[in-house]
């Protein structure tokens, strides 16, 4: 761990108003020339939430993007999870301080081992023995925002650090994106304010993608050259996607082992199975 002086801060949180005066890291930072995108929403997901996340992450594979959220409960864990699985870069910037003994939520400092061993990067403002105090959320919902491109709200109630987030993003000039949910859930009632506000709403990692400016074309090839032969057949199979029996037919295997593969390669984030269909990631 160490202290960053002002002039190494992050190029895009050198640019906002209120730039915190102190900044410790751990990790590396990844590429700034990479779009750095910032994903917040509720602690309290629904598996609508968990799924939209993965799906729209797993959707950024092979590009320069580079995940940013708060390692909080829920959608943000999801978020790292999700970009580790993707192979994405990822940040996280937790309300406490790095010190391993009030690192916060406890529950997920081996996450963020696990980003430090990817090669992702830990940032606070605070004091490395900090501890995370109620103001401190809101105070590093700034630094979720100045570091990013763009802000993605997945779920929110209307009264959530996640708007608080959004709400920086508009100060500072930068691009606000959220996700449409059920008109019966509390939270999809932020995301529905926002989007009443100007957000951009995604419905797909297609969307998603367009709205960081990216094209088809610009997709970084994924290197398969240590897959096993059968991961190479799959992901042959998988140019489009398929469903699992569908797969297991043309792959002319048993079950079984089908399924063991599948599983193996769903681990190595490969492949994903959503809506009943396998694509690769």
């Amino acid at each position: 761990m160490k202290e960053l002086s002002p002039n190494k801060f992050p190029r895009r949180l050198q640019e906002i108003t209120d730039p915190p005066k102190k900044l410790y890291i751990d990790g590396t930072l990844p590429d700034e020339d990479y779009k750095w995108l910032a994903v917040v929403g509720s602690r309290k997901y629904s598996n609508y939430g968990k799924e939209v996340t993965e799906t729209l992450i797993a959707g950024l594979a092979g590009y320069p993007v580079v995940i940013v959220s708060g390692l909080a409960l829920g959608i943000d864990a999801i978020a790292h999870r999700s970009a580790l699985t993707a192979k994405l870069p990822t940040v996280a910037v937790p309300g406490s301080g790095l010190d391993r003994s009030v690192l916060y939520p406890s529950t997920n400092r081996r996450l963020a081992e696990e980003i430090l061993k990817s090669g992702g990067a830990l940032l606070s403002e605070f004091e490395p023995t900090f501890q995370a105090t109620a103001w401190s959320f809101p105070q590093r919902n700034r630094i979720l925002a100045g570091l990013s491109d763009a802000v993605l709200v997945i779920e929110a109630e209307q009264k959530s650090g996640a708007l608080i987030t959004s709400k920086f993003a508009t100060e500072y000039n930068r691009d606000v994106f959220t996700v449409p949910g059920s008109i019966f859930s509390s939270s999809s009632a932020g995301p529905h304010m926002l989007i009443k506000l100007g957000a951009t709403p995604i419905t797909s990692p297609a969307d998603l993608r367009e709205a960081l400016g990216f094209k088809a074309s610009e997709k970084v090839v994924r290197n398969y050259s240590d897959c096993t032969a059968e991961e190479k057949k799959v992901i042959e199979l998988l140019q489009n996607s398929m469903s699992r029996d569908d797969l297991v037919d043309e792959f002319a295997i048993p079950i079984g082992k089908a399924n063991a593969l599948l599983s193996i390669m769903e681990l190595k984030g490969l492949i994903k199975e959503t809506g009943g269909e396998l694509h690769l990631t």
